[in-house]
Parts: structure tokens; C-alpha cells; sequence
């Protein structure tokens, strides 16, 4: 008995409910009470069959209703109850409640519509004659075998009620007096009943609440009975197992797809149908300067403060179409392509937003604009030299030899300079794509700077120009391709001289900094670099002042930048209008 659920609950009861345990005595009340309205119906029914069987011979001999009436007060008198006598058309001939001639036709009835149907009806249901809930027990009358009527029995449930009242205080104090004894008993019991069911209730919590630490180490939770409780038990271990194995699935994809939304390059941002951002990633935050807090929950106008974003988003939503436009945003000078994208089913009425960086490309197209451009512009002027003086020559100035001499020298002369380009052109490309071996080995910085200014010594005194050394002997050496660093400092002090007015100065200078490296810097008391154009200047062909730069490819800095940082060290420029510049750049100490 005891491996039974039920019957340890229904100890239980007893026990708890000694102990004022209002909850599971209110159930045991339920369940006397399920008990005692299935007595309280029979006993009605019995009173009703033996009404009819009382009255069937006056609706045989059809006894006016006031007699019938008369007889049906003193009979309810007796046994206590509401007694109704029913023809067959409902007509109410006695009532022992209520004024008989005053009453509804009750042939519509619950209890009257099962007692013509099956023989037997019941019903629980509030009286408005009356004006409380009563229990009907209604049976047919008969005479013969036709049907003269129906006899009605009920009884408030108020009764009912108070009669259970009364079995609960008889069952108080009969279990109060019986079970003194027992009553240790059944709280044992009842503590050895339920504790695993308690453990298994905070397990339940813990597991809803989606902790597992708590799960023993043997994945599953302890089975301590084979009742309801055991099956209850191995119901969880399953549903623990399975949800377990469901959460490490559901946690890799998340985890998956998180990693993929978060390290996408695109910025992706949903917004439901009110136009209220509902996520975005990294990607999209670090393009318009957001944060999560900011964004989440905010409409789309206020958070991105794009117009054209706002009514591509308006388009997706009214068309139901994927819809695209480019914009520019600014101070961050970004260059984007927006994608809308209804989510459909997945997420009807969201609209999936796709922000494609597209600055880098655009840049790159600049460039390869202004790289065809600058070399176009480079090789116009000595190609339309050269046709100038081939066309002169074949109009007849082969036959002046002094003149063609002097033409073929001009022709050589601008041969070489598109050479020049065109080598270095070549050698700025081997260098990008790092096909330049660099042969690495260790260098004072004095000597590099020595050799960089005896090879451009007459041209600097052609220019009036002197130049000047700083550089300590006790400086440490460094790890280099030493001809291509001393190509990086001619390049610098070539500028350096081709833009310093006569009499001018320009020093050459490398020095320790406090990051392990030596710097090396060229600094001239030149023209000077508009802050416009420094950004720009290690671009190939960029010139900052093309009115001054004749006789230049325009590659010599962004060569000298490129193998600088081969060398693993940066390149920089610091200048003003009419204050000279200085370029800069940095080297690694040898280990």
C-alpha cells in the first residue's frame, strides 16, 4: 500500500492536516465532499422514486393541484427536502419552497430533460426561486405506462456543506483521539514520502532555471524509490539527458553564429515593424560611433540619424522587396552600400540591414585613377617632346648637323627620364610585392648617413645649399639592407635639396628614442608641405606642389616608404607652409 503515491498522500493529509496544514486539508475536503455529494444524489434519488411511486395515483386520479400541492408541504416537512411535483407539460403542481401558481414551466430543466430522456437526472445549479445553489435528483412519473409527471427532490448545498463540516469535526476528533500514537508514524512516513520528492523539486528549479552544476557527477539524479516518484525520477534523468545534449547543440550554434555575426566585416542591423532596432553587431557600431545600450531598443531614425537609411528601410517594409542605395557618412568619411532585406517568415514585418564598407575599394579606385592619371601625365610631356623633335628632324633638321645633334641629345635625354619612371615604377612594384630580397647586415647609422651625403654633396653645392650631420658615434647599430636604407636617405635629401631655396640649410640627423630604435630625420628650411597634401605625400606620383616638381617621378618617397617598412620601421613627415619639413623615420636596434 505504502509503494502508492496515493495513499501516502493520503496519510499525509491526516497528519498535515493535525498540523493546520490548510492546503492538503482543503483538498481532503474536496475529495469527502466528491464522496458525499455521490451519496447525497443517491439518497435523493431513492427519495425521489419513492415520491413518484406516492403520487402516482393522484396524477392518476388527477387530483387538483392545490391538494397536490397541500401533500407535497406535509411530505417535505418530513424528510426535510425541496420536493417539486411536474406534469407532463412542465406545469408545476407542488413546491414546497415557493408559491406553486407562480412558478415557471419547468419542462426546460436540466434534471426534467435527463429524467424524460434516460429515467434519471441531476443537476447542480443556482436557484433563483430559492437563492442558493441546490443538488436536483429529478425521476418520471408514471401511470401505467404513459407519463404523467415528475417528482423533483433537492437539497441546498448549504446543507451540504454544513453536513461536511460537521463529518470534518467528527473526523478531527475521532482521528484527534485514534491516531495520537500514529501520528509520529505518518509524519515519518510522510518526511520519508516526500523528501525525495522535494529533492527532486529543487532539482526541477535549478534545472529550470538552467543550472546543471548541481546534477551529480553521474549526469542523472538519484533514484531512491521505484513508486511514482522512482518513474517521476527517471522521467527527469531522460528529460535532463536530452535537454542537456539539446542546450551544448542549441549553445555551439549560438556560439557559431555569434562568432560570425560579431566578426563580420558588415554591419548587420534588424529593426521590427515599429522601426525599433532590435540587434546590431561590431561591425555597424564602430561604423556610426554606437554601442549596444545605445542602439538596442531605440528607433532606427534616432540611433543611425541617416535619412536615406531611414526611408530605404520605409521602402523594404511597404514594397515587401529587397531594396538597395550607397550613401556617405560623415565626419567618418566612410563610403557604404545599404542592403534591405525583409526577414519574411522568419521575422515578419523585421527588415534585415546590410552596411557594406565599400571606403577601401572606393580608395583603391581613387588611386588607380590617380595612378593612371599621374603616369599618363608623367609620360605626356617627354612622348609629345620626343614626336616634337622627330617631326622637327624629318622636317629637315637632319640636315643641319649641329641642330640634330642637338635634337638627338634632347631625344636621349627624355628617353632616360621615361626610363627612369619606368624603373622605378618596376622596382616600387618588386618592393610592394616583396619580391626586393633584402640582405640584412649590421650597419652603423654614421656610416649610412655619411655615404647618403657624399652622393648628393655636388649637387647640394650646385645648389648653394649646405648640409649638415648630427649623429652620435656612440649610437648602436642597426640590422639592415644597407643599400637600400642609404637609398631611403638619398631619396629624402634629394627632395630636401630640390625644393630648399639657395643658401638654404638642410641637416641630416639619427638619434636614440626611448622605443629601442633609431631615428633617422632630414629636415630642410624649404618651401614647406601644405597640411592638405601630408597625408598623401608617400603616394606614387602624388606631388605636392606640381608647379615646383618638374624633373621628379613622384615615386621617390612612396619607394623610400615601402622600404622602410620592409626594414619594419615607419615613415613620417612634419612640415608647414614656408617653415621647411622634416621627414622622419624610425629603424629597430639590432638585438
Amino acid at each position: 500500500m505504502f509503494k502508492s503515491i496515493r495513499w501516502r498522500i493520503a496519510i499525509s493529509y491526516v497528519a498535515l492536516f493535525l498540523l493546520a496544514m490548510i492546503g492538503i486539508g482543503y483538498y481532503f475536503t474536496g475529495f469527502v465532499r466528491e464522496i458525499y455529494i455521490s451519496q447525497l444524489q443517491q439518497e435523493l434519488l431513492r427519495e425521489a422514486e419513492l415520491i413518484a411511486a406516492s403520487f402516482s395515483p393522484a396524477m392518476r386520479a388527477q387530483v387538483p393541484a392545490a391538494e397536490i400541492n397541500e401533500q407535497v408541504n406535509l411530505l417535505a416537512e418530513e424528510i426535510d427536502l425541496r420536493i417539486t411535483i411536474i406534469d407532463e407539460s412542465g406545469i408545476v403542481l407542488g413546491e414546497s419552497e415557493e408559491d406553486y401558481t407562480h412558478m415557471d414551466n419547468h419542462l426546460d430543466r436540466p434534471e426534467v430533460i435527463q429524467a424524460r430522456e434516460s429515467g434519471i437526472g441531476y443537476s447542480t445549479r443556482y436557484s433563483h426561486t430559492v437563492g442558493d445553489f441546490l443538488l436536483y435528483a429529478a425521476v418520471p412519473i408514471r401511470v401505467g405506462q404513459g407519463l404523467s409527471g415528475y417528482a423533483r427532490v433537492a437539497l441546498a448545498t448549504s446543507q451540504v456543506n454544513q453536513s461536511i463540516t460537521e463529518l470534518q469535526r467528527t473526523l478531527l476528533l475521532a482521528t484527534g483521539i485514534v491516531t495520537l500514537v500514529a501520528i509520529v508514524l505518518a509524519m515519518w512516513i510522510a518526511n520519508i514520502s516526500l523528501k525525495p520528492l522535494r529533492e527532486l523539486t529543487l532539482e526541477a528549479i535549478r534545472i529550470a532555471n538552467g543550472d546543471f552544476q548541481h546534477i551529480r557527477k553521474s549526469g542523472s539524479l538519484m533514484i531512491s524509490a521505484s513508486d511514482e516518484i522512482g518513474q517521476l525520477t527517471r522521467a527527469m534523468n531522460k528529460m535532463i539527458s536530452t535537454t542537456q545534449d539539446h542546450i551544448q547543440e542549441l549553445t555551439a550554434e549560438r556560439s557559431k553564429m555569434s562568432a560570425v555575426f560579431e566578426e563580420m566585416t558588415d554591419g548587420i542591423v534588424i529593426v521590427d515593424v515599429e522601426g525599433n532596432i532590435q540587434l546590431t553587431n561590431k561591425a555597424v557600431e564602430s561604423m556610426f560611433s554606437l554601442s549596444p545600450e545605445s542602439s538596442t531598443g531605440n528607433t532606427l531614425a534616432s540611433v543611425l540619424r541617416h535619412y536615406e537609411i531611414v526611408e530605404l528601410w520605409q521602402r523594404c517594409v511597404d514594397q515587401s522587396e529587397m531594396q538597395s542605395t550607397s550613401l556617405e557618412v560623415r565626419p567618418q568619411q566612410l563610403y557604404l552600400q545599404v542592403t534591405a532585406t525583409p526577414l519574411g517568415k522568419s521575422l515578419p514585418g523585421s527588415v534585415l540591414l546590410i552596411f557594406q564598407n565599400l571606403t577601401r575599394l572606393r580608395r583603391l579606385e581613387t588611386v588607380r585613377q590617380d595612378f593612371i592619371s599621374n603616369i599618363s601625365h608623367e609620360l605626356r610631356t617627354p612622348l609629345a617632346s620626343l614626336k616634337a623633335l622627330t617631326e622637327t628632324l624629318q622636317e629637315g633638321a637632319l640636315d643641319d648637323p649641329p641642330t640634330a645633334r642637338r635634337f638627338l641629345e634632347q631625344i636621349e635625354m627624355e628617353a632616360d627620364t621615361i626610363n627612369l619612371v619606368v624603373s622605378e615604377l618596376l622596382e616600387l612594384s618588386k618592393i610592394e610585392s616583396g619580391r626586393v630580397p633584402l640582405n640584412f647586415t649590421e650597419s652603423h647609422p654614421q656610416n649610412l648617413i655619411h655615404a647618403a651625403v657624399e652622393r648628393l654633396s655636388l649637387q647640394a653645392e650646385r645648389a648653394q645649399l649646405m648640409i649638415r650631420i648630427s649623429c652620435p658615434e656612440n649610437l648602436p647599430e642597426v640590422l639592415v639592407d644597407s643599400p637600400r636604407l642609404e637609398q631611403v636617405l638619398v631619396n629624402l635629401l634629394h627632395n630636401a635639396i630640390k625644393f630648399t631655396d639657395s643658401g638654404g640649410e638642410i641637416e641630416i640627423s639619427a638619434r636614440e628614442n626611448e622605443r629601442n630604435q633609431v631615428e633617422f630625420s632630414v629636415r630642410d628650411s624649404g618651401v614647406g608641405i601644405a597640411a592638405d597634401d601630408l597625408p598623401r605625400i608617400f603616394e606614387r606620383f602624388y606631388k605636392a606642389d606640381r608647379a615646383r616638381s618638374s624633373g621628379g617621378t613622384g615615386l621617390g618617397l612612396a619607394i623610400a616608404r615601402h622600404l622602410v617598412e620592409a626594414h619594419g620601421g615607419v615613415i613620417w613627415a612634419e612640415s608647414e607652409p614656408g617653415k621647411g619639413s622634416t621627414f622622419k623615420f624610425t629603424i629597430p636596434i639590432k638585438d
